[in-house]
């Protein structure tokens, strides 16, 4: 890995301008709201690591120093202007699903780019704009970055830390400096232990390189020649939303409107109505079976076959979502005069006329949905297409050999791992903490730019998804990272950026937990002192 190349942001420096002044005030009030509570953080942890330190080892200079620990409280708020700085230039999300900052900037470098998913059908999609690496510009971003911590004083800070009982009686733990791809830390590294969501990671990874991050799912309508029969195409869009808002997702609504549209066109006013599902093979179950953490495995469904009106998190699930969602589409093609039977299962031929698509929004930004809450819809879906990109089948076995392949194709270390599934929800699916730092630093490589949502999809600790309501008196802003819960297993794999400006990745996995909470706060101590840490 080579430090970050500069020419491209000095380039389209008039736009990184306007959107640093768009977001100064909110970035300047942010650091006055969470300096207070960084220091608070570093007061509580200074005797903990104080008498970890005791313990193990002798003391290095920078714990003893009062001087040192003001300049850490003061480097930690550097780290939280720098960390939300990133977040801020990294969005928020337009209409279409891209980072309106990544948007104006690839305006002014004038670059177009990206695919759809699907045959050219009306109302296509235009590519979604390319945009260059989020962090491309970090080398530069901090006048006073050294070199990475040393490897001796990094172990001081984290070995007491990783000691904690509360993480159970198996651990793992990596931490590698981003800019290089060097691994700065390693405690059982290379020992694969339930994921649990951090399996999003490798999914995301795994997407991204087998279809590129401007990669779209769409949603078609065809028509039988000979039959007349309307048929809904699932294309495996776990986003497609039957709501009157869409919000940027593709609409059954919409897709009503074009098929009415089109059919009237034709003369047709009433029609047999089917469903296309033949994209996945096999049982719909996940091997967990039932469960309000993700709907049935189908290419067909809207608003991710959810009960009540939640967007993310558990909820109850519709039992056959490409029914129920093929009945709310003939509810809006009646709306538009045109009368359909019942809906049933079919299979579009190669013959069908195509009348109308809706498409999701890029792959990027699906991505950054599914690390950022933790969708598990999306992550089994991805895993699919990522199957379906190899040529391989749309099930378990399919994505266990798609997902290895591609990351095989970027040098992971994949020994010991197995994956069994997209969400992690799957007890059978084994990680290495040394894999998931290598997937983190290769989102973070220049040359991999394709890869950067994996990085900007991560959950913001204190303020975004799944760690919104953590590190509220601990490392708010400093730390990025996806979350891993199941019972038994606690897992945090993200980004730190350290007091010294170093981007750092790092991977703790711990089994045989029996405190969930307890375990959370373990590691979350831990990201709060790698953030914290000079460790020179």
């Amino acid at each position: 890995m080579v430090v970050p190349e500069l020419r491209p942001w000095r380039a389209a420096g008039p736009h990184v301008a306007r959107i640093a002044d768009a977001v100064r005030p909110g970035l300047s009030r942010a650091v006055g709201v969470v300096r207070p509570r960084v220091a608070r953080a570093v007061a509580a942890a200074r005797p903990r690591v104080a008498r970890s330190a005791r313990a193990m080892a002798p003391r290095p200079a920078w714990i003893t120093g009062p001087r040192t620990w003001r300049y850490t409280a003061g480097a930690a708020t550097a780290g939280l202007a720098l960390a939300a700085g990133l977040v801020a230039v990294a969005g928020p999300w337009d209409s279409s699903g891209q980072r309106t900052a990544e948007a104006d900037r690839a305006a002014a470098l004038e670059r177009t780019g990206g695919a759809d998913h699907g045959p050219g059908t009306a109302g296509a999609p235009r590519p979604a704009p390319s945009a260059g690496a989020v962090l491309a510009g970090l080398g530069g971003a901090v006048g006073t970055v050294r070199t990475a911590p040393d490897e001796k004083a990094l172990a001081d800070v984290l070995d007491p830390l990783l000691a904690d009982p509360a993480l159970g009686t198996r651990r793992a733990a990596s931490v590698v400096d981003v800019a290089t791809g060097r691994r700065l830390y390693g405690r059982d590294a290379g020992r694969a232990l339930v994921p649990a969501s951090t399996t999003k990671i490798a999914t995301a990874v795994a997407a991204l390189s087998a279809l590129g991050p401007g990669h779209r799912l769409t949603t078609r309508t065809v028509l039988e020649p000979d039959t007349g029969e309307l048929v809904l195409v699932g294309g495996g869009d776990p986003t497609l939303t039957a709501r009157e808002d869409a919000d940027g997702l593709a609409s059954l609504r919409t897709l009503a409107d074009r098929t009415a549209a089109a059919l009237k066109k034709r003369g047709v006013r009433e029609a047999t109505l089917s469903y296309d599902t033949t994209l996945y093979p096999g049982s719909q179950k996940h091997p967990i079976g039932v469960n309000d953490n993700l709907a049935p495995l189908t290419p067909l469904m809207a608003d991710e076959a959810r009960t009540d009106d939640s967007t993310s998190g558990p909820a109850p699930r519709l039992s056959d979502p490409a029914a129920d969602a093929t009945r709310a589409f003939a509810g809006f093609l009646a709306d538009h005069g045109i009368r359909t039977t019942a809906p049933g299962p079919s299979k579009a031929t190669d013959r069908a006329r195509p009348l109308a698509a809706v498409s999701s929004p890029p792959l990027a930004a699906l991505v950054e949905r599914m690390l950022t809450h933790s969708d598990n819809d999306i992550a089994e879906a991805l895993a699919r297409q990522t199957a379906l990109a190899a040529g391989e089948r749309a099930d378990s076995d399919g994505v266990a050999t798609a997902v290895a392949a591609q990351l095989r194709k970027l040098g992971a270390p994949l020994a010991g791992s197995a994956f069994h599934d997209g969400s992690g929800l799957n007890r059978a699916d084994r990680i290495t903490a040394g894999l998931l730092t290598h997937l983190l630093a290769a989102a973070g490589d220049p040359a991999r730019p394709g890869l950067r949502p994996v990085l900007t999809g991560l959950p913001v600790a204190g303020f975004t998804g799944t760690l919104a309501s953590r590190y509220t008196d601990g490392a708010a802003g400093l730390v990025r990272a996806k979350t891993g819960t199941l019972t038994g297993v606690n897992a945090l794999a993200g980004t730190v950026v350290d007091q010294d400006g170093r981007l750092l990745a790092f991977a703790f996995l711990a089994s045989d937990t029996t405190d969930p909470a307890a375990a959370q706060s373990a590691l979350d101590r831990t990201a709060t002192a790698l953030a914290a840490c000079g460790c020179r």
